[in-house]
């Protein structure tokens, strides 16, 4: 080999590792005040106010279905049912908020929202969405098992008394509650990472999970929160859905944006800031 051969080869060699190096198994994440989800909610509002046509689209789509659920478990005079199809609503609905994760996203380059941007950049993660809203899925059918497993060992009649609902609304909401914890965790900062970097949806999912584990005050003020504006839209027949849930898919991503490092995962140039 020549001189100028080993040379060539030299210098080519620090890039070839550069590209071969293997990423971590999961992003890095900061440390966030306990108030932290406080100035996301901040910001949200922020971003609603700035596409106020697009977020309150969005938002009555949500309420739109949500008076579906209702009407139809209504007319099936299912109590129980009301309950498996809300929470098929909020399992499910994580996947839902990646069009609000655009939007935010387009404010962030200076841009005026768009619908067809925000399906496109849906389009390109649809693969990564899919397995996530399969676990999803999943997740959610193991839960409608369970609960039917306490409808078996709890069974209401078709006009349960105050005494009957309570008990089972309270066995109910605790097998909901571990289902709901598993939930939240894996998916509060996966899905805007999804679409954000190139990243799969495992390491996304273990990304949440790190930085909820780590950051543990914060996001259970974030969870209730959460919490707070489903309740407020059950309060208001599901009217404040028009709101609160696009203020809350736009708090999400600036949570995500302040605390998840990703800078080893090559970023989207249609959502780079």
């Amino acid at each position: 080999m020549s001189p100028t051969e080993e040379t060539r080869n030299n210098d080519q060699a620090p890039e070839i590792g550069e590209n071969t190096r293997t990423r971590p198994f999961v992003a890095p994440c900061r440390q966030l005040a306990p108030t932290a989800p406080l100035r996301w909610l901040k910001q949200g509002l922020q971003d609603f106010k700035q596409a106020p046509l697009l977020s309150m689209i969005y938002g009555s789509l949500f309420m739109l279905a949500s008076w579906l659920i209702a009407l139809w478990s209504w007319q099936v005079g299912s109590f129980t049912m009301l309950i498996v199809l809300f929470a098929a609503f909020v399992f499910l609905g994580p996947a839902l908020a990646m069009g609000l994760y655009s939007v935010s996203c387009q404010l962030d380059r200076g841009m005026k929202p768009r619908i067809g941007f925000c399906l496109s950049q849906g389009r390109k993660r649809l693969g990564n969405q899919m397995v996530f809203a399969f676990a999803l899925l999943v997740i959610f059918l193991v839960w409608a098992r369970a609960a039917a497993i306490v409808n078996i060992f709890l069974p209401m009649a078709r006009e349960p008394n105050f005494n009957e609902m309570l008990t089972f609304l309270i066995i109910g909401s605790v097998v909901g509650l571990l289902f709901s914890v598993v939930v939240y965790c894996a998916s509060v900062f996966s899905l805007p990472m999804i679409m954000d970097r190139e990243v799969d949806a495992i390491t996304a999912v273990l990304t949440s999970v790190n930085a909820v584990l780590r950051n543990k005050t914060a996001m259970l003020l974030w969870a209730l929160i959460i919490l707070g504006s489903v309740v407020l839209g059950f309060l208001t027949l599901f009217l404040a859905f028009v709101v609160t849930l696009p203020v809350i898919g736009y708090a999400s991503w600036r949570g995500y944006r302040e605390t998840i490092i990703g800078d080893e995962w090559p970023q989207d140039p249609d959502t780079a800031a």
